[in-house]
């Protein structure tokens, strides 16, 4: 941020001496300097690695911390595609998705991983922020946990479900459920914006619940049925073999490469993306055998 002109310390202290400047090539001096501070806090900021023609070479990417697979996803795309691109990515982590975005808003990231496009249309409203979804990267593993039941055919009417109660989270499960046929949601509305409150039939009588999904895992003894993220469970020492149903997620909710507005436009914005929409970021996520990332984090699917 630019700091208030006003009362700022410019370093020197003007004393009477015969070897003094003439006044007006001081005023020109103290202008100019005065005009540059304010044009470099307006400036977006640009990493110190630039190409001979002035474009980036160096971008900044955020990826949330608590989330391994895509630290490695970061560093695949850093050793193994980026360096053809003449390219250089730096990771970085930050846990607040306020804070990221905001970051990402204001060019101190270049972008983010870490978010699908309708969980970003949250954030960036609740942090005043302009950003834009680009290339879909990955698709976080999202399926059904039960420590009672060994199947979704064993559970009986009445059993309890425990959603996330985040509104793009809690769409994703609805819809997940609608596409089973456990349930139907209200046909006005959209599914991935979907709310408990927008199931019109109910036929096995599902008692639906909310939690954080941070909660889930701890919560999973006092309910029949949790629908969340792989990783969130992998983090909560919940055995990946207590998941009873894991469908292919719709390729809305896949992860984005995420953007400040004004950044997406630029020649350098799209040098990224060409970076992320390399196939052999596909192909790895497909092949690979890394417990942080297989069936964590699984390449976008078709539909």
């Amino acid at each position: 941020m630019t700091s208030p002109l006003s009362g700022h310390d410019h370093g020197f202290t003007l004393r009477k001496s015969r070897n003094v400047l003439p006044w007006s090539i001081a005023a020109i001096a103290s202008v100019l300097a005065i005009v540059l501070a304010v044009m470099l806090g307006q400036q977006r900021t640009l990493p110190a690695v630039a190409a001979a023609d002035g474009t980036q070479t160096k971008f900044v990417v955020h990826f949330e911390p608590a989330m391994a697979g895509e630290e490695k996803i970061l560093d695949y795309v850093a050793q193994s595609i980026a360096p053809d691109y003449g390219v250089e990515i730096e990771k970085t982590g930050l846990q607040d998705p306020i804070q990221a975005n905001q970051a990402v808003a204001s060019g101190q990231f270049d972008a983010t991983i870490f978010e699908h496009q309708w969980y970003m249309e949250q954030s960036a409203e609740a942090a005043g922020v302009k950003l834009t979804p680009t290339v879909e990267l990955y698709q976080w593993g999202f399926g059904m946990y039960s420590t009672k039941y060994d199947s979704v055919e064993a559970l009986p009417k009445g059993s309890t479900l425990l959603l996330p109660n985040d509104v793009a989270n809690q769409g994703q499960a609805l819809w997940l459920l609608q596409r089973e046929g456990f349930l139907k949601l209200n046909p006005d509305i959209e599914p991935r914006t979907a709310k408990m409150s927008d199931v019109v039939e109910n036929p096995h009588e599902f008692v639906l619940k909310e939690a954080d999904l941070l909660a889930m895992p701890r919560m999973l003894d006092d309910v029949d049925v949790a629908i969340g993220y792989v990783s969130q469970f992998d983090a909560g020492k919940v055995s990946r073999d207590k998941g009873i149903l894991f469908p292919e997620p719709p390729k809305t909710f896949a992860s984005r490469l995420i953007m400040a507005s004004d950044f997406a436009e630029t020649a350098d914005a799209k040098k990224l993306i060409e970076v992320f929409s390399d196939p052999r970021l596909q192909e790895y996520l497909e092949t690979t055998d890394d417990p942080l990332v297989q069936g964590v984090l699984t390449k976008v699917s078709d539909s």
